[in-house]
Order: C-alpha cells, then structure tokens, then sequence
C-alpha cells in the first residue's frame, strides 16, 4: 500500500485530534457512549431524592466521576442555588477550639445539645455517613483535628429541604456548619447543624482507606492530596516548622542576627558543589544560584555584625537521591571571637535539647533506612558526642600508613589515595583529586560508624579551603562535620580571615576547576578585598534543615521532608472534557 493510500485511510479523533484508522475510531465511539450512559445512569440516581449519595458513583472511573462531579457544579453556577463558590463564611472558632471548649467531661450529657449555644465551624468532610433519609453523618476535619457533624432534619431550619440540601455534599468538600455543640447517642462529640453551607466542592474522587495515599509518586506529586489524606505527613511538616522555630530561637536567645542574603551571585561560592547557571536578561550576564550563603555572611562579620545567621535556600547541581534534592534548607551562622571547638559544644547543646523539645524529654531517637529490613538504627543525642580523627582513623581502618598531612597535596599523595582506594574498591570518579579520594575513603571507612550523632575531626587543609589552619598540626585544618546514621548533616569550622592564604587557597580550587572538578570554587576578589579589612577570629557552621528533619521524623527519603520535591516530568493522566468549560 502507497503511503498516499494510507494517509486516505486515516481519520481524526474528534476528541485527541490523532489521525487513526476507521476501525480504532469505530471502537473508541463506542467505548465513549458506553462511558456516557454510565455517567447518567450516576446522574439520575444521584438526583433521585431517596438515593442521596448516587449507589453507582463508587463504580465510575476518575474521569467519569469528574465529569459527573463538575456537571452537577456547574448547574449550581447557573441556578446560584446554592453558590457553590461564596465569598466568605464566617467562623465563629476553630475545629480545634471547639474540641478544648465542648469536649470536656461532663459537659453535655449522651444523645443531647447544648441549647441555646450557636457556633459556626468551617473544614474539609473526609467521610459520610447515612442512616435513612434524614440522618447523616459527616467527619469534619481542620488543623489536624476531626469533629463529627450528627446532622438530623428535625434539627434543620428547613426540615423540608433537608434531602436536597445534603444531597450536594461529598467526600473532600469544604463545608461552613452553623449549630450547636452536642453529644451522639454513643457519647460522641458532635455539631448538631441548623444549616450547612458549600463553600469548595471537590471535584475529584478521594482515595479510600485510613492510611492514605499509597503511591509514592503521587503522594511527591500531589503533595496538597496526601496532605488531605494523611495525618501523619502532615505531623511531619508541623515537626519541621517545630525544628527550624528551635534553631531560630536557640541562636536569637544566644544574640544571633537573622539576616538575608542574595540567591543569585557572579560566583558560586561558599561550598564545595556544581552551581545551577541563570540568565539576567537586562544585564546580558549569567549569574549562579547560592550554593551556600557563606561568603556573604562573612562579609557581614567584617562589617561589625559579630553574630550573624541566615534560614534559607540553596542550590546544588547534583544527583537525586534518598538523601539528595537539589534544592534545600540550609542554616548557617558566623560567631565571631568562636573557633570549632566553641561550634562543637553549640552543636551537642543546640541538638540535645531540640530533641528533648520534640521527644518529651528524651534523647534517643529511632530511625528506620530505606532497604534495611525494618531494622532501626537508634541515635542517642545526649552529650558529649564521639569525635572521630580522620587520618588516624582511616589509618586504624585500612591498616596503612599516611603521608604527612602537610604534603596531601601532591602528586605522590594522589598516587598513594588512588591505591588505597583501588584496594578496597572503593570508587571514585574523575577528577580524582587528594580531596576527592579522600572523601570517598571517609565515607567507606569512618561514616559508617556514626549512628549515634558524632564528629569527624582532623580534616587536611586541601579539602578545606575556606578553613582556617591547624594551630598545633600541619597540613590540617580546624574543622569539623556532624554525622549521624552515617551521614553528614552540618559542617563548620574556625574561619580562614587570613587574606593572603585565602587567595592561595582560592588559586588552588582554581586549579581543579581546570582539570574538571566542576564543584571547585572560583576566585572571589570581591571577598577577598573584604578580608583585607580585617574579619575577626570567627566561628561558621552550617546545617542541613532537611536531613535533620528526616532523621528526626524517621522518613527514610527527603522527599518526605521537603513538600516539593523534585520530580522527573511526566505526562499528567487526560480528564474529560467537561459541557461549559475550556
């Protein structure tokens, strides 16, 4: 067949706009008016007064419900009967107010109301329940609370409405209520309403089931859904604001200043990470998102603000993983007169009494990891934490003898890392720097031990280039890193304020950007010339927001901690075209 003849051949869906062959387009016209006597087959039986809840919409498919859903919106539109979109609804008092104030003991007696008492309750119905035509049940849901609605028609200002009324209510709206504070005949707080009010129907079906949404990709994706369905994502996200309240008040009690610093510089400084690049069009200048607010803060410092700290976003162009989003909270603050050793008592002080806040008085915490056959690891934060050495750990461990730490700089030491990675297999790719290998050497040998939180200590200068030098041992720097069940969750260390070495340090990052390491860091004259003007003996440590968070919440990934994390695009599911909509 020609390629004319079977371009003749094709037909355009009328609903894609694909170009298919007659017979597929025959069977797509009939799978749709199958779907379309189904929809109204759910229809009439939802209008039939004396079947409220539709007994067919349970069996329709998301798009048909949709369709089903949004029809029976769109006609309250047009007839305003009710709104089903209001401007305002007035709230008398919270779901969770009402709990504190009318769930005392005592206070109303089984199967009866508090007469005389009006209050107006507003939330999200999670679940409905019918018992004959003119008793229904509803689940209220708000702020992490749940109150029932015990709705009667004799309770009703129009006892004759009533079917129709409550005929318009399902699963995921958010209603007004207007009653009066009452008891079930179980004993059941309860809202006895005079009226209810939509004020946001909900379109689409809600997934069943008291455990909510099971599909991770959807629960990352549609992270306001699973807010919806889950208490226990939702318990996350109030222990992170917890977290990040304790950190800023613990560093405002000690006389920090919370400032704000610029997300998009001429250089990518302050870490050791590949930048995302942007574009300024006005300038006709690419610019990089931070990678740290560091040098800025520093800045700071110089300029008189001693204590000094920022909560905020970076950006890092590396992979996704358990424990990797490119984007991230960081928190990090500048101490002047502090060195590491002052940073490591914050440190165990800070963290000890955030989880004593966050755990009722204890210290120890359990933590689950991904893939580890449900066995916990159980971190204990009480004070003092261990304190690993690097080199003689490493040395402890591989059973091998270092350079001295002042020549891990050259060429001789690369050939010695490479070796010793080479035997014990322990994979690093290119560039492999001295800093390179010896990080992936820490993270075979000594990260692993840090289940409990602990610091490694004794880091060589060539991985430290904004860290200040040893003051009793050469080649090494005065630094430190917190783990714990084995991974890195903050950094600090007695600040370089030298100018002259920082510009050689600077120089040397400069030389392994030229062999490919896309996460050196460039020369910054601009801080350069601010240590010219003198920075004082400083203190800087920085921390993770989000790793903490997840080891503190037990959520093995930190897509659970990050609301939005990033995801892989995909195509979204299609919906039918609804009568009346674009």
């Amino acid at each position: 067949m020609s390629a004319e003849t079977a371009a003749a051949n094709l037909h355009k869906d009328p609903i894609t706009g694909e170009m298919i062959s007659k017979t597929e387009l025959k069977r797509r016209e009939k799978q749709r008016e199958k779907e379309a006597r189904k929809v109204e087959r759910a229809t009439a039986a939802q209008q039939a007064p004396s079947k409220p809840t539709g007994p067919n919409e349970d069996d329709l498919n998301p798009n048909q419900y949709f369709e089903l859903r949004s029809r029976a919106i769109q006609k309250l539109k047009e007839t305003q009967s009710p709104n089903p979109y209001p401007h305002k609804f007035e709230v008398t008092e919270s779901i969770t107010a009402f709990i504190e104030e009318y769930g005392k003991e005592g206070l109303i007696d089984a199967g009866k109301k508090l007469d005389g008492v009006t209050v107006t309750l507003a939330g999200r119905i999670r679940t409905v329940r019918n018992s004959g035509p003119k008793l229904r049940f509803y689940d209220l849901h708000g702020e992490g609370k749940r109150v029932q609605i015990l709705a009667n028609a004799k309770d009703a200002d129009n006892e004759g409405e009533f079917i129709e009324m409550h005929n318009i209510f399902r699963r995921g709206d958010i209603v007004g209520v207007i009653g009066t504070p009452s008891r079930s005949q179980k004993g059941e707080l309860s809202i006895s309403p005079f009226k209810m009010i939509l004020l946001a129907p909900n379109l689409h079906q809600l997934p069943s089931g008291h455990f909510g949404l099971k599909d991770q990709e959807t629960r990352y994706r549609k992270r306001y859904l699973d807010l919806i369905i889950s208490e226990d994502t939702r318990r996350i996200f109030l222990t992170r604001a917890r977290v990040i309240n304790y950190i800023r008040n613990y560093l405002n009690n000690l006389g920090f200043l919370e400032v704000e610093t610029p997300m998009m510089s001429m250089i990518a400084g302050g870490a050791t990470a590949k930048p995302f690049i942007t574009h300024h069009n006005d300038l006709d200048l690419d610019l990089y998102l931070r990678v740290a607010p560091e040098l800025y803060l520093k800045e700071l410092t110089v300029g008189g603000f001693d204590r000094v700290f920022e909560i905020g976003r970076v950006f890092r162009n590396e992979g996704i993983d358990l424990t990797h989003n490119p984007e991230f909270t960081i928190c990090e603050f500048y101490m002047a007169y502090a060195d590491m050793y002052d940073l490591m008592d914050i440190t165990e002080n800070m963290l000890e009494g955030m989880v004593k806040y966050l755990n009722m008085g204890s210290t120890v915490v359990k933590f689950h990891p991904e893939g580890k056959d449900g066995k916990a690891y159980v971190m204990d934060f009480k004070t003092p934490w261990p304190r690993y050495d690097m080199i003689t750990t490493l040395e402890e461990k591989t059973g091998v003898k270092f350079p001295p730490a002042d020549t891990l700089h050259t060429d001789e030491a690369n050939k010695f890392l490479r070796d010793l990675c080479q035997k014990h297999n322990v994979e690093c790719s290119e560039p492999r720097t001295c800093s390179r290998l010896l990080d992936k050497l820490v993270g075979e040998f000594i990260e692993p031990l840090c289940i409990s939180p602990a610091f490694i200590v004794g880091h060589p200068q060539v991985m430290s280039p904004l860290a200040k030098w040893h003051r009793s041992r050469p080649g090494l720097c005065e630094r430190f890193e917190g783990f714990m069940c084995g991974k890195e969750f903050c950094n600090a260390y007695t600040e370089l304020n030298d100018p002259f070495e920082q510009r050689l340090r600077f120089e040397e990052q400069a030389r392994q950007k030229e062999q490919g390491d896309d996460e050196a860091q460039a020369i910054d004259e601009t801080f350069i010339n601010a240590l010219e003007h003198g920075l004082p003996p400083t203190g800087g440590w920085g921390m993770g927001i989000d790793r903490l968070v997840m080891f503190l919440t037990d959520s093995p990934n930190i897509k659970e901690v990050l609301l939005f994390p990033a995801m892989k695009p995909t195509e979204s599911a299609p919906v039918l075209a609804v009568s009346g909509q674009n």
